[in-house]
């Protein structure tokens, strides 16, 4: 919001400088945007007026004016179109300077010689754009200093305003604030009623209550819609950063930047039947002001007739609201809209008015009825006209009502950090317009009714630091105890978990939590993931049920940049609808590679990776749970990747069972070429519950015997996994195998094509003495036995 440096001293005299006042008003929590003077530097312009007007001998576009500064008559040409005898305006003689340092010179125009220069707002430096010369009043004293008579010694500040601080949307409102800064006395507005000339009343009619409590409406007839605003008020709208149209428009804009309160002014032969303050009909269409059609929904307030929408409430009038040349009779109106039902209305139809800006913020409940008195007084004063009586409408259930607000005063002091006393703390709250009671341990706080952000203790404690300031509170470090967190033995920190994955060559990527549909589908299809209500994109419009669809997005990302070798991984959380409705929030790991093994070098193959430097990257963090035994990966098969190079990761619980933990494999082929993925790509997901899941460690002591090993050379069915022949070896080895390893896998030549050959090692090791070898082979026996029972295993010969 902008506002005018003189119009604010005249509510309130501040004794401060208005480099200081900026500062003062940012510090308050209104942040000052900018200060510029309301016009440009310049010196020697008076108020003129032009005598006489002729055609320029030489020139059709060019006037020869005689103009006068009441002491002396000037010849002077002039190239506006609006140059007439007997006007007013500013006047820049001989010896001026107007802004930019342009210098006023005697001249010759086309022959004829000009003695200054008519001015337009623009030349003055107090418009950007100018269509003509600036017309002043017929009573602006001929000679006088124009920038005297201007008041133009005045600085424009512009605030940028919270959306709760929308009290502030006006001069009363800025002015209470800079008045309680200050402790200045305010100039309060006198506004008496205006009594009713004529007995002609509005039929008014509410069936939107719930979204307009109070609306107000009064008649005003014989007005003299040509009237011309007066020039304080173009001024100060000006000022105000809004335009002058015609006096019945100024007067409610003028209200408005007044009093905050946004007003309208319906022609009132356009209404046909009365006034009816409803929802609109869904489909039905408006054509607004600027002259936009639009196709109403059916959450939209209107202001309608008895045959036709009139207005958008609150945001914009239609074609058959407005005044016109010909009009004579008004239908002023002032309401308070709920802020809910305005707010995001205007963004719909994409519009952003004065009046939306203000109502979906919200505007004082009470505030209508004087605004209506202020502006049919304004009206009266500028274009006359006769009133008739005010018509209000108003349902007190849905007004809203201000709150009693508990203020404790050890509350204040444990948040502000020092002690402020009663009478300092009554003073600044009864200043800011509240209403307090006294109880044992503080105040019972009422806000007024513009304060409708006041709703809770620490809204009152918040609004203390503002105006005692902020830069006066102590700074001290907190006093709150904090003990050590406690460390869990048997949970893995995401701190260890991060730092293997960085020293594996991994880098942690951060993806949206919103991904685009038809990804996450070609992903996850068994779940259909939440929508967004309001999404940032289409692209982002769901939310994720795996971290892949995010990830895979990543590396395509750098692969298009020149990255060949990526790897990346991300924890987070996956969002699963259930069948019951419930949403399950699952915390997630999952990592992706591409590219060559090892990073390019002269003493290194420039080999890719594979499917087993991803799943040896898995077993090197389920390694660090000191459980790795109860892990296994199962081929399995998932819609995103390759078919023959997918596994199922399953982790043993207590009683033994197998629960899935994970999915791991390359993108499917598929999939490659619509994300840009040209080359092999291998993704890991797992449930970051059970890899941070973690064995207590437990001393054991070495053995100081010899170890035995055996080496089994075992032929088995090429479907048969090496994983189901550890785990046979595992039952049957006994208590003191130690270490079991595959060392060799062979087909070929002296193998059945349907078997392969599997070498292992299998190492025991007594930690109380040294075992025999009639135990190793027993063992061995034992082993060999099951194998072949189970798996239908034979040793190789």
């Amino acid at each position: 919001m902008k506002f005018s440096e003189q119009w604010l001293r005249e509510w309130v005299q501040p004794a401060v400088s208005t480099e200081e006042l900026a500062a003062q008003v940012t510090m308050a929590g209104l942040e000052v945007d900018g200060v510029e003077a309301v016009a440009g530097m310049f010196s020697g312009v008076v108020v003129g007026q032009v005598v006489s007007r002729e055609q320029h001998p030489d020139a059709d576009k060019l006037s020869l004016c005689q103009v006068t500064d009441g002491n002396e008559t000037f010849q002077i040409v002039c190239g506006a179109a609006n140059v007439r005898t007997g006007l007013k305006i500013p006047l820049a003689k001989i010896g001026a300077v107007l802004p930019g340092d342009f210098k006023i010179k005697k001249a010759k125009l086309r022959g004829v010689e000009s003695f200054g220069m008519l001015c337009a707002e623009a030349e003055l430096g107090m418009a950007e754009s100018s269509d003509g010369l600036m017309e002043l009043p017929e009573d602006a004293p001929v000679g006088a200093d124009f920038r005297e008579y201007m008041n133009l010694d005045d600085a424009i500040i512009e605030v940028d305003l919270t959306p709760n601080r929308a009290d502030c949307l006006s001069m009363a409102g800025l002015a209470r604030e800079v008045g309680v800064l200050n402790k200045a006395d305010l100039t309060e507005l006198v506004v008496n009623a205006v009594a009713p000339a004529i007995d002609d009343k509005a039929a008014i009619e509410v069936s939107a209550a719930e979204q307009c409590p109070r609306y107000l409406g009064r008649i005003v007839k014989g007005v003299n819609v040509k009237a011309v605003t007066p020039l304080w008020m173009v001024e100060k709208l000006r000022r105000g950063g809004i335009r002058s149209i015609d006096p019945v428009v100024d007067v409610t804009n003028y209200v408005m930047l007044e009093l905050g309160q946004p007003m309208h002014a319906f022609d009132l032969k356009q209404i046909d039947g009365g006034i009816r303050v409803r929802m609109a009909g869904q489909g039905e269409k408006l054509t607004l002001l600027d002259g936009q059609e639009v196709e109403l929904n059916a959450d939209t307030l209107v202001i309608a007739d008895h045959a036709k929408p009139l207005a958008i409430a609150g945001i914009m009038g239609g074609e058959h609201s407005g005044v016109a040349d010909d009009t004579q009779d008004l239908l002023l109106e002032a309401a308070f809209f709920a802020p809910l039902a305005i707010a995001g209305r205007a963004r719909n139809y994409g519009l952003h008015t004065d009046s939306s800006h203000r109502f979906e913020r919200g505007v004082d409940y009470n505030l209508a009825a004087k605004a209506m008195e202020r502006a049919t007084a304004l009206l009266l004063d500028i274009c006359g006209g006769q009133p008739g009586p005010v018509v209000e409408v108003a349902s007190e259930a849905h007004l809203p009502k201000a709150p009693t607000i508990h203020l404790r005063r050890a509350r204040a002091e444990l948040i502000l950090g020092l002690k402020l006393a009663d009478s300092e703390i009554e003073d600044i709250l009864t200043r800011l317009g509240m209403q307090l009671t006294a109880t044992d341990d503080g105040w019972d706080v009422v806000a007024p009714s513009y304060r409708f952000d006041m709703a809770i203790e620490s809204d009152l404690i918040e609004e203390l630091a503002r105006i005692y300031g902020y830069e006066r509170l102590p700074v001290r470090l907190p006093s709150a105890a904090s003990p050590l967190a406690r460390v869990a033995e048997n949970r893995l920190s995401m701190g260890d978990l991060r730092r293997h994955l960085v020293a594996r060559g991994y880098q942690e990527a951060i993806t949206y939590s919103f991904v685009e549909p038809q990804l996450q589908k070609s992903m996850d299809p068994e779940h259909a993931p939440i929508a967004l209500l309001n999404p940032i994109s289409a692209e982002m419009s769901v939310m994720r049920t795996d971290l892949l669809a995010g990830l895979v997005q990543a590396v395509s990302y750098n692969l298009k940049r020149q990255q060949p070798r990526v790897r990346l991984f991300e924890t987070g959380l996956r969002f699963v609808p259930q069948a019951d409705g419930q949403l399950d929030q699952i915390p997630t790991l999952a990592f992706a590679l591409t590219g060559n093994r090892l990073p390019q070098s002269w003493a290194d193959t420039d080999a890719s990776v594979d499917f087993f430097d991803a799943k040896g990257d898995v077993e090197s963090l389920l390694a660090r749970t000191g459980q790795l035994s109860r892990y296994r990966f199962v081929a399995a098969s998932h819609p995103a990747l390759h078919p023959g190079q997918t596994a199922r990761i399953e982790k043993a619980d207590a009683d033994g069972r197998w629960q899935e933990v994970g999915v791991m494999g390359a993108l499917h082929p598929s999939l490659q070429k619509p994300l840009g993925v040209k080359q092999a790509l291998y993704l890991v997901q797992l449930d970051l519950a059970a890899v941070r899941e973690i064995a207590i460690p437990d001393f054991s002591e070495l053995s100081k015997f010899p170890e035995m090993r055996r080496d089994l050379a075992l032929v088995v069915a090429q479907d048969v996994q090496v994983d189901q022949v550890l785990q046979a070896i595992r039952a049957k080895a006994g208590d003191y195998l130690t270490k079991l390893n595959l060392f060799d896998v062979y087909v070929g030549k002296g193998i059945d094509p349907d078997r392969k050959s599997l070498a292992l090692g299998l190492t025991w090791q007594h930690p109380s003495r040294t075992l025999t070898d009639e135990e190793v082979n027993d063992s061995v026996s034992s082993v060999l036995a099951h194998l072949e029972e189970s798996l239908g295993a034979t040793l190789r010969g």
